[in-house]
C-alpha cells in the first residue's frame, strides 16, 4: 500500500508566532532570568554578584517574614475565591429568576469589572479614609474600634473586602451564563420531583454549574495570588508591619525597595512553584469530580 504524505504549510506556524514570541519574551525569557538570579548574591547597585548556591532559597523559606506573607496569601486567596464565588453565585441565581428590569439589574452587577485593581484599592481608600470615609465612619458607629492603619485584622478586612467586590461581577457573568444554559426541560422536571426549590438547587442545577465552578475556582485563585497586587498597594501596601503583604507583593517590596534581587528572585521561583503544584492538583484531582 502507497503511503499517503500531506504537504506542510508554513502558514499555521506564522499565525502563532506572534503568541510565542510574546511569550518568550514576557514570561519565559523573565522567568529564566529569575531563576539565575535566585543563586546569586547582588549588593543594592548591581555591580558586583557572587554565586551563593540555594542560600537565598534557604533564607527565604527561613524567614519569619516570608512565612507571615505565606501564610496570609493562603488565608487571604481561599477568603476571596470563597467569598467571591458565593456572592456571586447568590446574585446570579436571583437574576435569573428577575423578570422585570432584568437588563438593568444584571448591567449593574457588572459594571464593577470594569475597574482595574488600583482603582479598586483607590476607592476603597476613599471609603475607609478615617476623616471622610463612611464606611470607616460606619463601622466605628456600630461600636468596633476600626483602625486599619494599626490593627492587622481590620487592614485585612479592607483588602479583602475590596478584593471581593472587585471579582464579584466576573464571577456573576460566568454563573449566570451557566444557570441560563441549563435546559428548560431539565428544570422543569426537577420541580415535578421536588417541590424544594434549596434541594432542587443543590441536587439538580449547582451539579450542572460544576464545568463553570471549576474554572472560576482556577481564576479565582490565580486573582488572588497575582491581580491583588494592586489593591494591597493602593490601600495598606502590606502594613501595619507586613501583615497584609501577600507572597507577590513581598517579592516586590524586597526586590524593587529593598534592592534585594537575588532573594526577591528566590521568593519568585518558590511562588511559581506553588501555583504549579496547586494548577496540577486542581486539574488532576479536583477536576476528576467535575461532570461535563
Amino acid at each position: 500500500m502507497k503511503r499517503v504524505q500531506f504537504e506542510h504549510s508554513a502558514i499555521p506556524y506564522l499565525f502563532i508566532a506572534p503568541q510565542i514570541i510574546i511569550i518568550a519574551i514576557f514570561f519565559l525569557w523573565p522567568s529564566a532570568q529569575a531563576i539565575y538570579q535566585s543563586f546569586l548574591l547582588e549588593d543594592a547597585f548591581g555591580l558586583s554578584s557572587r554565586f551563593v548556591w540555594f542560600k537565598n532559597y534557604s533564607d527565604t523559606i527561613l524567614n519569619s517574614s516570608w512565612l507571615q506573607a505565606a501564610g496570609f496569601t493562603l488565608v487571604f486567596s481561599s477568603l476571596v475565591t470563597f467569598l467571591s464565588l458565593a456572592l456571586a453565585l447568590l446574585l446570579a441565581v436571583k437574576a435569573n429568576e428577575v423578570i422585570h428590569g432584568a437588563s438593568t439589574y444584571k448591567t449593574m452587577l457588572m459594571w464593577a469589572y470594569a475597574i482595574a485593581p488600583p482603582v479598586a484599592g483607590l476607592m476603597g481608600n476613599l471609603m475607609f479614609n478615617p476623616l471622610i470615609g463612611d464606611l470607616y465612619n460606619f463601622m466605628n458607629f456600630i461600636g468596633f474600634d476600626f483602625d486599619h492603619k494599626l490593627d492587622a485584622y481590620d487592614a485585612s478586612f479592607v483588602v479583602i473586602l475590596i478584593s471581593v467586590w472587585k471579582q464579584i461581577s466576573i464571577n456573576f457573568i460566568f454563573f449566570l451564563a451557566g444557570l441560563q444554559g441549563i435546559p428548560k426541560s431539565v428544570q422543569e422536571a426537577a420541580k415535578m420531583d421536588c417541590n424544594s426549590s434549596t434541594r432542587r438547587f443543590w441536587t439538580i442545577t449547582f451539579p450542572l454549574l460544576a464545568p463553570t465552578t471549576f474554572f472560576l475556582v482556577v481564576i479565582n485563585i490565580t486573582y488572588a495570588f497575582f491581580e491583588t497586587f494592586g489593591i494591597i498597594d493602593t490601600t495598606t501596601q502590606g502594613a501595619p508591619g507586613g501583615s497584609t503583604a501577600t507572597l507577590v507583593y513581598k517579592v516586590y517590596q524586597d526586590g524593587f525597595r529593598g534592592a534585594d534581587i537575588g532573594g526577591s528572585s528566590a521568593q519568585s521561583v518558590v511562588l511559581m512553584i506553588m501555583v504549579l503544584a496547586l494548577t496540577v492538583i486542581q486539574f488532576r484531582y479536583i477536576e476528576r469530580k467535575v461532570h461535563y
